[in-house]
């Protein structure tokens, strides 16, 4: 569940890459995104479970490149690699050493998430877009999917008005739970090397194959 849920906090990060206009300010957001090859920045992920209001803190580094390749990984308190390729998404869990393997498509299977993985997603389409002003210094942008998921009900973004950059998201599931990702220290347009995005399980790593599967 809470690598599913990880999937739909990536899914959305990947769309401000075709971000598609909601009000004057999305316009400029657009073109700032359309402008970006590369982007890295350090991440703070809070998980908020609804019922015991319990939080799940975790730090890391977020590096993507156009058109989807994507690394998210953990630091602390336990690391952990989440790597997006064209075709093959990896996820590996160093400390137990096991590495889990898919296809691109096998985990981000809604139609949604297709077209945000493609670059094709577009926020008018696939969300009711509601701009809720500007909250401690950042825009507020409220997402209701218009064909709602259990992993995803709700979701919001924060929008740095002055970069015209994405600083936040929230995504609430069916359950009320919350997954929120704030960025910091975001370097555009970095060199980054396509070996960022490829994996190699050491050898002593046990490897779940889950490219089969449907």
């Amino acid at each position: 569940m809470r690598f599913r849920i990880l999937t739909l906090v990536v899914s959305i990060l990947l769309s401000f890459s075709s971000f598609a206009a909601a009000d004057d300010l999305t316009t400029e957001i657009q073109k700032t995104y359309d402008s970006i090859k590369t982007f890295s920045a350090d991440f703070t992920q809070t998980l908020t479970n609804a019922a015991s209001k319990e939080q799940d803190v975790r730090f890391g580094k977020i590096t993507f490149k156009q058109p989807s390749l994507l690394r998210w990984e953990s630091v602390k308190p336990e690391p952990e690699l989440l790597i997006v390729g064209e075709s093959i998404v990896w996820n590996y869990f160093p400390e137990d050493k096991l590495a889990l393997k898919y296809r691109t498509q096998q985990l981000f299977n809604s139609k949604t998430m297709i077209k945000f993985i493609s670059g094709q997603a577009k926020l008018e389409e696939d969300f009711v877009v509601e701009n809720q002003g500007d909250e401690n210094g950042l825009i507020k942008l409220k997402l209701l999917p218009i064909e709602p998921e259990t992993g995803m009900v709700l979701a919001f973004a924060w929008i740095d008005q002055e970069k015209k950059m994405m600083r936040k998201v929230l995504v609430v599931d069916f359950y009320g739970n919350g997954n929120e990702v704030a960025m910091s220290n975001i370097a555009i347009d970095p060199d980054v090397d396509d070996s960022v995005f490829e994996f190699v399980p050491p050898a002593d790593v046990d490897v779940e194959d889950n490219t089969q599967s449907k």
